[in-house]
């Protein structure tokens, strides 16, 4: 059984779990205030103990406390112990050496700069040696700031290290680390976001319902969904979460599969949203999601009744009279009643396992695939490495990954200093905060230019709220002006991992409150005008450098993450020849998947520009590769659920499915070859023909279980590998639509092989010519926004039937909300085969494209001002001749 407070009933505090998995960031603000409290008491207290002004003793105190809230996230006891009291010994020896430098003014700025560039080199060391650096910093700064003599140098030493053993004893009283409990708040915020997930379906299956708002939500929950099973695999990674690496596997293999099971039900209630369900068959369904929904899922088991309720609904409706026309919706129905038998079996294995051991050791144990920072999925910074290092493995330039950070904080240290003393000696280290504040955690030019941004508007909004509140209290409310300080800083912590605005604001409207206690309310406007003045121009400046020393293109970044991508997608795949090929190779299908997840949220924090321009003025190419990464991204999880199972397969087809791999792996690497050059060798090599060929033959196989999931794999793998061309196209690759050349030794391959040549040869059905079909968008470049492609049965060896031979007119409308007269473009028709078959211009709203076969296709709009979309078409054999009519809603 589950724990009760991860499967059990809402509660009204669901939010807060889903808006923050794991509680990180509300740990971080309780962190916060509990470290300010006790640091700024107990630097208080030591002052009147000590005979130390009490400024300077809760100064030096309060400075134990931020940092150990800020830069000291230990998981363990015996690290936290270890970075905390290491603290005091490098703070209180530069607090000496400031006092020593005092009167040298020129030797003072130099040594804040040499501290400065000597923190971003020590960042290469860890943990430990980055705390180091920042706390010299840090020492120097307050030195400067408070003015402390050397005299005293002895007795600030000792309020450090009481003020960061008090600081030590709370946090371990009061703010345990308990990765395992952390672990069962995540999986809550999973179960969180998997009822926000049914509460859409239900809400889209009514027919009285605002079903395209119900789209959109079901949209934005499997978002965030993935998200929080991202973060949980993250997790699994950090000691003590997991009891050992087989039950960390065995979590990380459920949770896959539910979230592989809920996403599956998003798509299919999307396809059942444009069709017309037969009431009961509605019915039945509505009941097993209001169930998923509201069922403790620590019950899960109880979704079974509700998806044999559903089967039996569906079967009932396909013997019935009006079976005509609902073969789609049975068809979906089994796919909805299928996923939620999936669903009760994954989530009951996982969230058990979230509170006992498993009962049986994991095949292979646990590999981390997914990198963190900040608790959520890592961006930038691994592609940014990956660059540095391609490009400096010769001569001197392998120094160039120690240096180029020190260099860019020092050199803009440098010019700062002299800039921001001449506005105000006594504050001029504001510029040297806002060059640190730059370059640490942004890579690109976006990253620092969004910072400032964020600094800009964070400290307008927080001066605005500081003052207001310094005129609401006055002078000479001492606990009242520390409790805002306090709350500030604790409040800004909190929201430091959802914007970094919100710290900013916080952080100001804390220092609002110490400058209050020297300041005259008429001057404080100027003070922090000089405040925004001196972090703007240290930003900028430190921007500036970055860009010009030894400087790294957003683009260049932006291809490294895209190459990322696709060398994790060849790792799938040859992790699946491995898989089929030796069944009992140490293999994690799942893992691999997940790190092309991974891969996609690098690629997508690079995509993301700094100002949307509005369209026509900035290229979308960007976007358009993110979004096909996103589909393939998507089949390859699918792939990789389905494809791991035991298989003896036949001579004949282990020869043609390692021919398949092999060639999806070289086309693989030719298009890690063009990101990383520039310019392509070699083109992309369709397989997705010997895919349907080997589909084929499974039409002629005993059904079972095996050969479903192994049908299931071979399609999704044909999807990855068509998504995936259409993807190298954009990057520059010639597609060959060609299949890999095999001697055909059957009459179902000879008579498919001639099919497929007829159609290759055949002139194209609307007369248009080469030079117009040139001029149209490439199909295989599109992309639904909802992933709704449906990806259907394989050729047959069957002749087309002579209804079939002449071809069918589609007309309809393409409307969208915003262009009321219509959107302009093209439609594109994809038959079964991945074939384009007809297209036609949109002109006013309205289209017409003829030559369309009986069967199921995919109908691709391509507008200026919409990304891709795609519908599923399906046109009966038995029709009569006659336009077939579908709109199209974007």
């Amino acid at each position: 059984m589950a724990p009760h407070r991860v499967g059990g009933p809402r509660r009204w505090w669901d939010w807060v779990l889903a808006a923050d998995p794991g509680l990180g960031q509300l740990q971080a603000g309780w962190r916060t205030l509990v470290a300010m409290v006790t640091s700024l008491a107990v630097g208080y207290g030591m002052a009147g103990a000590l005979d130390v002004p009490a400024v300077i003793g809760m100064m030096v105190g309060g400075m134990m406390g931020l940092m150990s809230a800020f830069a000291v996230a230990e998981n363990t006891w015996q690290r936290l112990s270890r970075a905390i009291l290491w603290m005091p010994f490098p703070y209180a020896a530069v607090l000496w050496l400031a006092a020593e430098l005092h009167d040298d003014r020129g030797l003072e700025i130099t040594l804040m700069v040499v501290a400065l560039a000597l923190t971003f080199f020590l960042a290469r060391f860890g943990q430990l040696a980055l705390l180091t650096g920042m706390m010299l910093f840090n020492g120097l700064m307050v030195g400067m700031m408070a003015g402390i003599p050397s005299t005293m140098s002895g007795k600030a030493f000792a309020v450090a290290l009481v003020s960061a053993v008090a600081v030590l004893l709370t946090r371990l009283l009061l703010c345990y680390p308990m990765p395992r409990e952390d672990l069962l708040r995540t999986q809550r915020a999973f179960v969180i976001e998997a009822r926000r997930v049914a509460d859409a379906a239900v809400e889209a299956l009514d027919p009285d319902a605002d079903q395209e708002r119900a789209v959109r939500r079901m949209a934005r929950a499997l978002q965030h969904l993935n998200v929080t099973t991202v973060t949980i695999d993250g997790r699994l990674a950090q000691p003590e979460v997991a009891a050992g690496p087989d039950m960390a596997e065995l979590l990380h293999r459920h949770l896959f599969d539910a979230e592989l099971a809920l996403r599956g039900i998003g798509r299919a209630v999307q396809d059942l949203a444009r069709l017309d369900v037969p009431p009961p068959l509605r019915e039945a369904m509505t009941v097993g999601l209001v169930i998923a929904r509201d069922t403790p899922l620590g019950s899960a088991q109880g979704l079974r009744p509700a998806a044999e309720h559903i089967r039996r609904q569906a079967d009932r409706l396909l013997d019935g009279s009006g079976a005509d026309g609902q073969a789609e919706t049975v068809e979906a129905a089994h796919r909805v009643a299928h996923l939620l038998d999936s669903l009760a079996g994954s989530l009951s294995r996982w969230l058990s396992l979230g509170w006992s051991s498993p009962e049986s050791p994991a095949e292979v144990p646990f590999q981390p695939t997914v990198a963190l920072e900040r608790n959520r999925p890592a961006g930038s910074a691994a592609a940014t490495q990956r660059v540095l290092a391609a490009r400096t493995e010769k001569s001197w330039r392998r120094a160039i990954p120690f240096v180029r950070a020190p260099l860019h904080a020092g050199v803009a240290a440098a010019i700062v200093c002299p800039l921001t003393d001449a506005i105000d000696p006594q504050r001029f280290y504001w510029g040297l905060v806002g060059v640190m504040i730059t370059l640490f955690g942004t890579n690109t030019t976006h990253e620092r230019l969004r910072k400032f941004a964020h600094r800009m508007a964070g400290t307008v909004i927080g001066a605005v709220l500081g003052i207001a509140l310094l005129h609401l209290l006055g002078h000479g409310h001492v606990y009242g002006t520390l409790t805002v300080i306090v709350a500030g800083l604790a409040l800004g912590a909190w929201g430091m991992q959802r914007a970094y605005a919100l710290w900013v604001v916080g952080l100001v409207v804390a220092l609002v409150q110490l400058y209050g206690l020297t300041t005259p309310y008429d001057g404080m406007d100027h003070l922090l005008g000089e405040r925004l003045l001196d972090n703007g121009l240290g930003i900028l400046v430190a921007t500036a450098c970055a860009a010009l020393i030894f400087p790294l293109s957003s683009r260049r970044i932006t291809r490294e993450a895209e190459r990322g991508y696709v060398s994790a997608a060849d790792d799938l795949v040859a992790q699946l020849a491995l898989r089929w090929g030796d069944p009992d190779a140490p293999v994690r299908l799942r893992g691999a998947a997940r790190a092309v997840d991974s891969a996609l949220f690098q690629v997508v924090s690079l995509a993301r520009p700094l100002v949307r321009m509005p369209l026509g003025l900035r290229g979308r190419d960007v976007d358009n590769r993110a979004a096909l990464l996103t589909t393939a991204t998507g089949h390859a999880r699918a792939l990789a659920a389905a494809a791991d199972i035991d298989l003896d397969l036949a001579p004949r087809s282990a020869e043609r499915f390692a021919l398949v791999t092999s060639t999806l792996s070289s086309s693989l690497r030719a298009l890690d070859r063009a990101l990383t050059t520039g310019e392509p060798e070699r083109g992309w090599q369709r397989v997705s023909p010997l895919l349907r060929e080997m589909r084929a033959d499974l039409d002629e196989a005993p059904p079972g279980p095996r050969a479903s999931r192994m049908r299931t794999a071979l399609r999704e793998l044909a999807a990855l590998d068509e998504t995936l061309a259409g993807y190298a196209e954009r990057c520059g690759l010639t597609v060959h639509d060609n299949s890999p050349e095999m001697e055909p030794c059957s009459p179902m391959e000879r008579r498919t092989r001639a099919l497929m040549a007829e159609w290759a040869l055949r002139p194209a059905a609307t007369g248009a010519t080469r030079a117009e079909d040139a001029s149209r968008p490439s199909a295989a470049t599109a992309v639904p926004r909802a992933e709704r492609i449906a990806t259907v049965a394989a050729t047959s060896g069957r002749s087309p039937s002579p209804a079939s031979c002449g071809g069918l007119t589609v007309t309809g409308t393409v409307r969208c909300g915003t262009h009321a007269a219509g959107c302009a473009g093209w439609v594109t028709v994809i038959d079964a085969r991945g074939k384009r078959v007809a297209a036609g211009a949109v002109r006013s709203g309205r289209y017409r494209v003829e030559g369309v076969r009986p069967g199921s296709h995919t109908l691709i709009v391509s507008a200026a001002a919409h990304t891709p979309h795609a519908e599923f078409l399906h046109v009966g054999e038995k029709r009569e001749a006659g336009p077939v009519t579908h709109d199209i809603r974007l």
